[in-house]
């Protein structure tokens, strides 16, 4: 009975890791790509300009880069000389990771670091939060400025997009709350939480427990008014380029030659489509293209196939991109070849 138990906790933790963001990603797919015809699809995308897709691609290795130097600067406290190759290194594997399973990405670049750099797993969790807190507040603010650049027709055609923002403003003030009392009391605040918590369940009061020890190590790591300006630069700029990124998308397929495409559509793309990329399927598949392809239709007003050509084209290379760096980083920077998928496995069961 027990082995049984074993079994079905073991099937019910496969499925919770693969199985959900994997159906996820099946219905924002067919969502995408509901009355469209793929033949048409295909050959707008096997007719893609050649010298536009080389720039995008390296447009799109210019936001990881920029992305490493932010991490290296949140890492300055903790480690001054980090490596910016591994910092680097760590970052495109957890990407290669994402592209298969969501959940194992992050806590695989903070095994990679730590090990390269000989740093504290935990140190390296937490700047990892860190970022990806950065990352929720500067897409919020982003969307923001979105509304003020398409305000005429963005809520029409996003309807849930009000209640979204204000939902996410709420939940950055928690954040920015969450910050403050973390790095203002730190170990009294924890003890408090964790309390509370362990008159629920003592088992979720430990893990709440770890998580803020990540907390505490990864919001203290990032020190100094030159660190804080450093990384609101860094992600203005990667915001940028991130914009960039959608803006030469629409010259890959020739889409300027059906209407005029500027900057700014680029970052209305760029803000709407990422929240496909928040929602936790591999690689963002599905929910990119679904939020992509909306946008460049109902706002755009470019058609069901050419918007459907563009996510499908966009979101292929940046998926092999990030597959294909992850493996050449992997084995180039990689020499002790541990095993990698139990460190990792032994992480998230702590987690």
């Amino acid at each position: 009975m027990t082995s049984d138990k074993l079994k079905i906790s073991k099937y019910l933790k496969v499925f919770l890791n693969y199985g959900i963001s994997l159906i996820v990603a099946g219905i924002f797919l067919y969502i995408a790509f509901y009355q469209v015809n793929i033949n048409d699809v295909i050959n707008l995308v096997s007719g893609a300009s050649i010298f536009w897709i080389v720039i995008l691609i390296f447009t799109v290795l210019l936001g990881h880069v920029v992305r490493a130097v932010r991490w290296k600067v949140i890492l300055h406290t903790v480690k001054p000389d980090a490596q910016l190759k591994h910092v680097f290194g760590a970052l495109m594997v957890g990407y290669g990771v994402n592209s298969v399973t969501p959940k194992f990405g992050e806590i695989t670049r903070a095994v990679l670091l730590g090990k390269w750099e000989n740093l504290s797993r935990s140190s390296m969790f937490g700047t990892v939060i860190v970022e990806r807190v950065i990352d929720i507040i500067s897409l919020g603010l982003a969307v923001i400025v979105s509304v003020f650049f398409w305000r005429e027709n963005l809520y029409d055609n996003f309807p849930w997009l009000e209640s979204t923002l204000f939902i996410a403003a709420i939940f950055m003030v928690g954040i920015i709350l969450l910050i403050y009392l973390t790095i203002k009391f730190k170990e009294k605040f924890y003890g408090v939480i964790t309390k509370l918590f362990s008159k629920i369940s003592e088992k979720w009061a430990i893990k709440l427990g770890y998580i803020f020890q990540m907390l505490i190590e990864g919001f203290t790591s990032l020190k100094g008014t030159r660190n804080y300006i450093l990384t609101i630069l860094l992600t203005i700029v990667l915001l940028l380029v991130y914009a960039l990124s959608s803006y030469i998308g629409f010259f890959t397929l020739y889409m300027n030659e059906i209407m005029p495409v500027t900057f700014k559509m680029g970052w209305v793309l760029m803000s709407i489509a990422a929240i496909g990329v928040v929602i936790p399927t591999p690689g963002a598949t599905g929910t990119y293209h679904a939020l992509a392809k909306t946008t460049i239709v109902l706002l755009f007003g470019f058609s069901e196939t050419i918007g459907a050509a563009y996510a499908f084209l966009t979101h292929i290379l940046s998926y092999f991109l990030s597959i294909f760096t992850a493996l050449i980083v992997y084995f180039v920077l990689n020499k002790q070849r541990n095993n990698l998928i139990k460190i990792v496995e032994t992480d998230l069961d702590e987690i």
